[in-house]
């Protein structure tokens, strides 16, 4: 058992029976009131996000978690396709599971998954990572007033704004939380 103010982003509670993944934690002291925490958790079990309130003293049930490295293979119309390094063995997830993270996987990606309760309940992508141009516009020489960005469509169909110079071919490095360009890799 834990208290309120010991929950942190990333683990998971039992909250109203069912297992949840702590997505955001604000803890708020209010001027005259008592002092709470604002959880935004989400169920692994259906998926759905709550915004939820608890009195700073509250016993929360921690559940057991454990991360696994993975690496991206392919993907078909069974669904995404995972090995895991340690003893090759092949995981397979739906597209409802993976999501946005589609947008970034490449083969031989490097992924974190959460299991909760011995089930995957999240998938973690690295905070950048590096993906081809496959499709740009060039860029207009003298359009250049102040950081002048154009459309480029990703290797994996993901479409950004990055700089004129950038052309068809090249490696980008793409924030994978906000889905901006960040460089050449």
């Amino acid at each position: 058992m834990a208290q309120a103010n010991d929950l942190r982003k990333g683990m998971a509670i039992r909250y109203n029976g069912n297992p949840a993944i702590v997505l955001d934690v604000q803890h708020r002291t209010p001027g005259n009131l008592r002092a709470f925490v604002q959880a935004i958790i989400r169920y692994i079990n259906t998926g759905k996000s709550a915004d939820v309130r608890f009195s700073s003293t509250e016993k929360m049930d921690v559940v057991d978690v454990h991360r696994a490295e993975l690496e991206f293979s392919y993907a078909d119309n069974q669904g995404y396709h995972f090995m895991d390094p340690a003893n090759y063995e092949t995981v397979t997830f739906g597209a409802d599971f993976v999501g946005e993270a589609k947008d970034y996987l490449t083969e031989n990606l490097k992924v974190e998954i959460l299991y909760v309760e011995g089930r995957a309940a999240q998938l973690e992508l690295p905070a950048s990572v590096t993906l081809r141009v496959a499709e740009s516009a060039e860029g207009v020489r003298g359009d250049s007033a102040n950081n002048v960005q154009k459309p480029a469509v990703l290797e994996t169909g993901k479409s950004i704004q990055v700089p004129l110079f950038i052309k068809e071919g090249e490696l980008i490095k793409v924030d994978s939380r906000t889905g901006a360009y960040m460089g050449r890799a």
